[in-house]
């Protein structure tokens, strides 16, 4: 969502770091440049002076020009600002209340109001083990009532009862009287949305408000329409007073100016992002980590996170036992694709990886991203379980019948063996070298239950603490420090920063042994 953003802001301050001192004018020509690039992300004009002006103010002190990294001092001081202008801390639902705890939803039509619901139904029951009831108090748009109830078979929470004929007020009426003789910890209130606000909508809005008294009053807003979310939050805030905002479609092509302008603009908390239509990519807003990302410094914890839920704990260690016996056949090779798309994609994973912004770009330029792993998966998925065990198998004949049932062909599975015998090589080396890299891989990945032993958090740094992070990474004190070499399998072009790829014996700067462009990806 913040690509170009991160893009412009990112090639805006390396130019600072480059310089040896800092003059004013060096600091005003940069905030120029900034304000130019907050304002083409649409975000609010109010907040980019807001913006500016603190930066400025930080940025023009005597400890900045006179400091011996002034660039990456003023790096530190935007990120710091950016923080505070995405809300400083994170704040997720507040349940502080006697049950049934009521949580009225409320934003114009097409917001994703209704599949928001049933997102944040789902999350409180499996990770708060909260007792939910939902009730669609929508009683205009057609099969709404019954979009909820199909959503909540879907994510196993249980829907109000359909009676026809009722108001919205009484609908919620009915839902919390049910919710409190069921015993439920939290019921969920979706209202009607309009496609504009009107009198009617906010009127509505307001009876249910105070029929209910809901504990939260959370405004689900589409990040996609730029400053309307920022106008459409004013007036849901002025009208009926908000807690808190979902936003929806993060995983789009917005320019982020929504995210950034909606907490300075209302003062209400961003407390969840949709980043996806399934109904479990729902993430908490953290404003530190969101900030970091921006400004290209990448999100390990989140990353960590996202591994620890989406990595089954046994079969990973068993993988990582095989893989410490040189042993990787190609199901083993599917497993970690498979793995790679929970994460969120080759692109999700990188983009949470610091310093990964130029390598990432070069994957889309070269074609490789999830579309290329799912035809590898397809094509492995037509194999055999005697041919997936031992590779030596796949002949001519072979290849051609599982080319048909994968839509591949012959010389698309040529390259995906190719990558595979590449990555076997790997793992017998990574398994040979001294101190455990794939232990301190696993550890990371899940299967030590969070960030490696006496590491810090990096989302709370500034770029020069990380750079200090990873060259004492690189003397052995937790992730492994890795050089430009390329990823197993990738075009041989596509090589991240310094300190993120493994040292392996007897490899140079074009990549593991035996790997080119899988799949044929062209560059543009």
């Amino acid at each position: 969502m913040f690509g170009t953003l991160s893009d412009r802001l990112s090639s805006i301050l390396s130019g600072l770091t480059r310089r040896g001192s800092l003059t004013e004018e060096d600091v005003n020509a940069a905030l120029r440049e900034v304000r130019r690039a907050l304002l083409e992300a649409d975000v609010a004009l109010e907040v980019v002076r807001s913006f500016t002006d603190k930066v400025r103010e930080r940025a023009v002190g005597a400890e900045v020009l006179k400091s011996v990294t002034p660039g990456q001092q003023v790096i530190k001081i935007v990120n710091d600002v950016l923080i505070e202008t995405l809300g400083g801390e994170g704040e997720g639902i507040n349940f502080d209340a006697v049950p049934p705890v009521p949580v009225l939803m409320v934003g114009l039509q097409g917001s994703g109001k209704t599949t928001s619901t049933a997102k944040i139904a789902k999350r409180l029951t499996e990770r708060h083990k909260k007792k939910v009831l939902m009730a669609s108090l929508d009683t205009r748009r057609p099969a709404a009532m019954e979009q909820l109830a199909i959503l909540g078979s879907q994510v196993g929470v249980q829907t109000l009862p359909i009676v026809a004929g009722q108001s919205a007020v009484q609908i919620a009426k009915r839902a919390v009287e049910a919710a409190r003789l069921g015993g439920y910890d939290v019921v969920m209130l979706d209202t009607a949305g309009r496609v504009t606000l009107d009198d009617t909508l906010m009127a509505e809005v307001a009876e249910v408000k105070a029929a209910t008294n809901p504990h939260e009053v959370l405004l689900v807003a589409d990040a996609l329409t730029g400053q309307d979310a920022v106008n459409t939050a004013r007036a849901f805030d002025a009208r009926v007073g908000l807690t808190g905002i979902v936003l929806t479609r993060m995983d789009g092509d917005s320019r982020g100016g929504a995210a950034l302008s909606m907490r300075a603009v209302t003062g209400k908390p961003i407390k969840l992002v949709g980043i996806g239509e399934k109904v479990d990519e729902l993430d908490e807003f953290h404003p530190s980590r969101v900030a970091n990302r921006i400004l290209g410094m990448g999100d390990i914890v989140s990353l960590v996170e996202k591994a620890a839920q989406t990595i089954d704990a046994e079969q990973a260690q068993a993988t990582a036992q095989r893989m410490a016996k040189g042993q990787f056949d190609l199901s083993d090779m599917r497993a970690q694709l498979q793995q790679m798309e929970k994460m969120g994609g080759i692109g999700g994973v990188m983009g949470m990886l610091p310093g990964m912004k130029q390598a990432q770009s070069q994957l889309a330029n070269a074609g490789v991203g999830d579309k290329m792993f799912k035809s590898m998966i397809a094509a492995i998925d037509s194999m055999t379980a005697a041919e997936r065990k031992n590779p030596d198998l796949l002949k001519n004949s072979r290849k051609k019948r599982i080319a048909a049932g994968s839509g591949t062909t012959a010389e698309q599975i040529n390259k995906l063996l190719k990558m595979h015998r590449g990555m076997a090589d790997a793992m017998k080396m990574m398994a040979k070298q001294k101190g455990g890299m794939l232990g301190k891989l696993g550890s990371m990945f899940g299967l030590g239950g969070g960030l490696p032993a006496g590491m810090p958090d990096p989302s709370k740094m500034d770029p020069a603490q990380l750079a200090e992070l990873q060259k004492q990474l690189g003397a052995g004190g937790g992730l492994p420090s890795l050089p430009p070499g390329g990823f197993p399998g990738l075009p041989k072009g596509v090589t991240p920063p310094a300190g993120m790829m493994p040292k392996l014996p007897g490899l140079g700067g074009g990549g593991l042994p035996g790997l080119g462009n899988p799949f044929g990806a062209k560059k543009k």
